[in-house]
């Protein structure tokens, strides 16, 4: 049975004023909750457990969501009782599988999860981080200078490309003990103890569309978007 976790526990006060009285995770796109839409890109994907992180409002969206058997899964609820941060919340569920999908819940992407999921688990994977790429505009001419203190290249106004987490990655269960106990611990401190401990993370690089809505600009470029993506998603 494929399980993943979504994490859902945040404030979303970058969102506000409209997170005040709302979770984020049931933020609309549209006439949808972001929250919804992934759980019906997870169970098309073969996913058929799915656990809920949840802390801020869990009541909310405890009462959108029920059971999950109006989407055909099966959901349950771990509550925080203080903010943890991205990764500490898994050592509060306690029958987690081998292996196992964890996520942001304000997450909009084409991405295929179960395609994602299955070449971690092929792979043998501890640690695999979805990527997509991202372009830095410099507002600025660009020099590029030899150690003789001569110019050896100009570029005016370059953009820079460079790779970004999209919030969406596998785990195999034993990465689960490395994470410390009652204590807020992140995506950030979980991918430093990696490279210190000089253990592997994948990067599987996905070039299709993703938009994280945590700001104001991002959720109404996500509303925008949604009518054609969603035809191309078939949601």
């Amino acid at each position: 049975m494929a399980r993943a976790v979504i994490l859902a526990g945040g404030k979303g006060t970058r969102l506000r004023p409209y997170t005040v009285s709302l979770p984020k995770p049931l933020m609309p796109i549209v006439d949808t909750p972001i929250l919804e839409i992934i759980v019906r890109q997870l169970a098309r994907s073969g996913f058929e457990r799915l656990s809920f992180a949840v802390n801020h409002q869990a009541d909310i969206l405890r009462a959108y969501f029920g059971d999950g058997s109006k989407w055909g899964v099966e959901i349950d609820y771990s509550l925080e009782t203080q903010a943890l941060g991205t990764m500490a919340p898994l050592r509060l569920i306690h029958d987690l599988p081998e292996n196992f999908l964890v996520m942001n819940g304000d997450i909009l992407t084409d991405m295929d999860y179960g395609s994602f999921y299955r070449r971690h688990v092929e792979d043998g994977c501890l640690f695999t981080v979805s990527a997509t790429e991202r372009q830095q505009k410099i507002d600025y001419g660009v020099l590029r200078v030899k150690e003789s203190g001569e110019l050896r290249d100009f570029e005016e106004k370059p953009s820079i490309p460079y790779l970004v987490s999209m919030g969406i990655y596998c785990l195999r269960r034993s990465v689960v003990d490395e994470i410390p106990e009652n204590q807020s611990y992140g995506f950030d401190n979980l991918v430093l103890q990696f490279l210190a401990s000089k253990q592997t993370i994948a990067v599987r690089q996905h070039t299709g569309y993703w938009l994280d809505i945590g700001r104001p600009e991002d959720y109404q470029k996500a509303t925008d978007d949604w009518p054609e993506l969603s035809k191309a998603l078939s949601l």
